[in-house]
């Protein structure tokens, strides 16, 4: 009755349109009055899930790409990426594509990388005879890209709630699925591109790719400041967070001397409300989560996945269908909080690393970003390009077929996660 209850409370507030993040919240305190527990124990659960050191390092991240987003480093990427890859037939769909892997080796944000540079290519997209569903399609799953490369904060988040993985580790494990994945939808971007007959771009020349390669060069070593600093150990990740903010401000001031005074405002402020929001996510999902394994629901759910199969094949396939559903109805953030208490042990008893794991869960909940009913870079991504949902939804498929393919590769070849991290192990 008391799952039945928290449940039912959490759907009916979805339904009538209040934020996932209150969603959470109130069912957690109706739960714990039907528990008969004192409120202030629910408080004090949802003000624990943010007293956590690690998690100031996800306020200078959405900054540090808030400030990279206003300072004119994605255009810069986006004439990097066309030097290097807009001759290809449908060049523009795959400089979309490699685009996004730079842009989210940087920002570390799905809807960030899907606005910067959906802004940037949709328009030049359609002026060159691309249509407009295709130019959607590729920038909002490319996007996935944020959330994978580091540096992400919703690994950060991960980390957390996997009681202390490390952080470093999960940053270069997401770099191969992270071009990996990238390569798959550049291919059927490509594909896509040749059956509809899309134009390609003359080669600009050695030359402009040097130039381009040169120019874009600063902002690209914002990400080898971010994750080298955690890795060497000179810097914590909370200290790479702002040390990272801190130099794109002095990249973006200085150097490219496209960061205004109104534009620093603007990132100052959707940091803010950003991270506000991921911080209410954060500490509500903990309450919520509480509760969850008050009732056992972590051991239920785990006896029925296992029940369902001995293989560990059927398993694992089984918890991706699990983390797909479930991440085209909530949250990123709310989801990693929730699910990974539970299937984390899972996956630890059938021999996986909590790192792969890690992984896993990154590219199944970046999907459901991409797709309806609550898909925020979908939603993103049609604003931006002025196209409706439906038209998007109804050619998209083979994107997210790229997509899961890859994610297949990192379920079930261990390697494609953990080769890296154990190349670089001391």
């Amino acid at each position: 009755m008391a799952l039945i209850l928290l449940f039912g409370v959490f759907f009916l507030c979805l339904m009538a349109g209040v934020p996932v993040a209150f969603c959470l919240g109130i069912a957690a305190v109706v739960g714990f009055m039907y528990e008969g527990l004192p409120l202030f124990i629910a408080f004090q659960r949802i003000v624990s899930g943010i007293s956590i050191f690690s998690l100031l390092a996800v306020p200078f991240f959405i900054f540090a790409g808030e400030l990279m987003l206003q300072g004119g480093i994605a255009a810069r990427l986006v004439r990097l990426a066309s030097a290097a890859v807009g001759w290809m037939r449908g060049g523009l769909g795959v400089v979309n594509v490699a685009s996004s892997m730079l842009f989210g080796g940087i920002s570390g944000s799905a809807v960030a990388d899907t606005s910067a540079l959906g802004s940037i290519l949709m328009p030049v997209m359609k002026e060159k005879g691309y249509d407009s569903d295709y130019a959607v399609n590729v920038t909002v799953t490319s996007s996935i890209a944020g959330v994978v490369i580091p540096p992400s904060h919703n690994m950060i988040i991960y980390a957390i709630a996997a009681g202390g993985v490390s952080i470093g580790q999960l940053f270069v494990a997401g770099v191969v699925p992270g071009i990996v994945m990238c390569l798959c939808l550049a291919a059927v971007a490509w594909l896509v591109a040749v059956q509809r007959g899309y134009p390609a771009e003359p080669f600009p020349g050695l030359t402009s790719l040097a130039v381009s390669f040169i120019v874009a060069l600063p902002g690209l070593f914002t990400a080898v400041i971010i994750v080298g600093g955690v890795l060497s150990g000179i810097m914590t990740v909370t200290e790479s967070g702002a040390f990272g903010a801190v130099y794109a401000i002095l990249v973006t001031a200085l150097v490219y001397r496209e960061l205004t005074w109104e534009k620093f405002k603007t990132a100052v402020l959707v940091a803010v409300r950003t991270t506000a929001m991921v911080m209410i996510l954060v500490a509500c999902a903990s309450a919520f989560a509480y509760l969850l394994t008050l009732n056992r629901v972590p051991d239920l759910l785990a006896g029925f996945v296992l029940s369902m199969s001995d293989s560990k094949i059927v398993i694992l396939l089984l918890l991706n269908v699990i983390l797909l559903v479930l991440g085209m109805i909530m949250d990123m953030a709310a989801l990693i909080l929730i699910t990974t208490p539970i299937f984390l042990p899972i996956v630890v008893d059938l021999g996986m690393s909590p790192i792969q794991f890690g992984i896993i869960i990154m590219m199944n909940l970046g999907l459901g970003l991409t797709t309806p009913p609550v898909g925020s870079c979908l939603f993103v991504g049609c604003v931006v390009g002025g196209e409706r949902m439906e038209n998007v939804v109804r050619t998209i498929w083979p994107f997210y077929l790229a997509i899961l393919f890859a994610l297949m590769l990192v379920t079930y070849i261990p390697a494609v996660s953990l080769g890296l991290p154990g190349l670089l192990e001391p």
